[in-house]
């Protein structure tokens, strides 16, 4: 038998919601096999199957919003059957009067592995809880009412009551945790409730606005949702934190067009057509590899900037009400053709929600192309922790004096990089723009 646990995507993340199960209860599985999908903060994920055998024991409903590593299904091989009464032994504690005593297995076994660990939780005794599920079962519904009926303990140290990611978050913010009031079991502080507070503040300490006149009625409200406050929250840490210093370059683009419309003439049937964005993205790893400070990190704790040995390009794509970045992993060492072909996949499936967590870390460098949008320049927010982003807007044509000083039609875009002040200087980043416009106006110096 084989435990299905609610995957940890990220280092902060705390809990992922269930959005739906891909197999039901009852139905034969292959290892690998896409069963249940779920939502972090970031995108929408699927959980493979981790073993073949028939999907059992399912404790998890679509909606519910469950801790990392939380047990949510059993994978079972034939003659088989769930451990329904084991249940996830507590952190050591010293006992006290607000610690219950541990339920009988009888309890145990009447309650579903969600409904356990809710009452772990919230401290209650499942000997209290009349069950409304099948059979008189307990279910996570009854652990909750019945903790909500009771009078609230008193709250631990606020230190105790906070989770590690709200703990960080709170030194970034410089907020004070007794302040926070926390949204997890026992008023836990969780890394939300710390930026919600930090949000709140830095709006109290904003110069008063006139009230409006307007009612609900004049308007649209749209929710944030998890993606989107997640966005809010990494740019507007970058722009407060990081100094941002942007560098322009006017490039020729035509080398780079013909090349493109020759490779794209010769290729086969079945081979991919190469974009601008692959172009670009082989042109920015070669200069790249020149100009290592370019693609690099700051580690402010231990005052250190890292030199990123591997060149990994992201991709901003644009969602319905989000943005996602894919990565280019090892940029420098795969073809045009190959690249041209992971773009083109991973722009697709990021449209769809199916990237896996892997495909959207490891960034050392962003490219944000919206040039297709006939955007002819913009300033583009760096992507933490990297420091530098590369802002492409439309190639337009323009006259420009041939060699003869002759006016002369060209395609020309501009470019625009982003920089952390704090590790790249200004001429650094005049030299990895000029090494960029030389791959761009010759693109055989990063291709031979």
């Amino acid at each position: 038998m084989k435990e299905v646990i609610m995957p940890k995507f990220g280092f902060t993340q705390e809990s992922g919601e269930l959005v739906r199960w891909i197999k039901q209860e009852g139905e034969a599985v292959k290892e690998g096999d896409p069963i249940a999908e779920v939502t972090t903060d970031k995108i929408n994920m699927e959980i493979e199957a981790p073993a073949s055998g028939t999907l059992s024991a399912i404790s998890a409903r679509e909606g519910d919003v469950i801790p990392v590593t939380q047990i949510i299904a059993w994978i079972l091989k034939p003659g088989e059957a769930a451990p329904t009464g084991a249940v996830p032994s507590p952190a050591p504690q010293a006992a006290s009067a607000e610690t219950p005593s541990p339920a009988p297995l009888a309890a145990v076994l009447m309650a579903t592995p969600v409904a356990q660990r809710a009452a772990q939780d919230l401290g209650v005794d499942l000997q209290k809880v009349r069950g409304s599920g099948a059979g008189g079962r307990i279910t996570r519904e009854d652990v909750e009412n019945f903790a909500n009926s009771q009078p609230s303990p008193a709250l631990p140290d606020p230190r105790e009551r906070a989770t590690p990611a709200a703990r960080r978050v709170a030194r970034e913010e410089n907020i004070g945790l007794g302040d926070v009031a926390g949204s997890g079991p026992h008023g836990r502080v969780q890394a939300g409730d710390v930026l919600a507070a930090a949000s709140s503040a830095k709006q109290a300490a904003a110069p008063a606005q006139k009230p409006s006149a307007q009612t609900e009625d004049a308007f649209t409200a749209l929710p944030m949702n998890a993606m989107r406050r997640t966005i809010a929250a990494r740019l507007q840490k970058s722009a407060q934190d990081a100094p941002h210093v942007t560098f322009d370059a006017d490039v020729d683009m035509s080398a780079l067009e013909t090349l493109r419309a020759e490779l794209n003439k010769s290729a086969a049937k079945d081979e991919p057509k190469v974009s601008v964005t692959a172009l670009l993205v082989k042109a920015c790893a070669w200069a790249l590899g020149r100009h290592p400070r370019i693609n690099s990190q700051l580690d402010v704790d231990n005052n250190r900037i890292l030199l990123m040995r591997a060149i990994n390009i992201g991709m901003a794509v644009a969602l319905e009400d989000g943005l996602i970045v894919p990565v280019i992993k090892d940029a420098p060492n795969k073809g045009l053709r190959k690249l041209a072909a992971e773009i083109a996949d991973l722009g697709a499936r990021a449209k769809q929600n199916k990237l896996k967590m892997d495909e959207l870390s490891g960034g050392t460098f962003t490219i944000s192309n919206l040039g297709m949008h006939e955007i002819d320049r913009f300033t583009a927010i760096i992507n933490p922790p990297e420091c530098a982003i590369l802002a492409v807007g439309r190639a337009a044509q323009k006259f420009v004096p041939d060699a003869e000083g002759k006016p002369v039609a060209r395609p020309i875009a501009t470019l625009r990089l982003s920089a952390d002040h704090r590790v790249i200087d200004g001429a650094v980043a005049a030299l990895f723009m000029k090494d960029l416009r030389k791959a761009i106006e010759n693109p055989g110096v990063m291709l031979s």
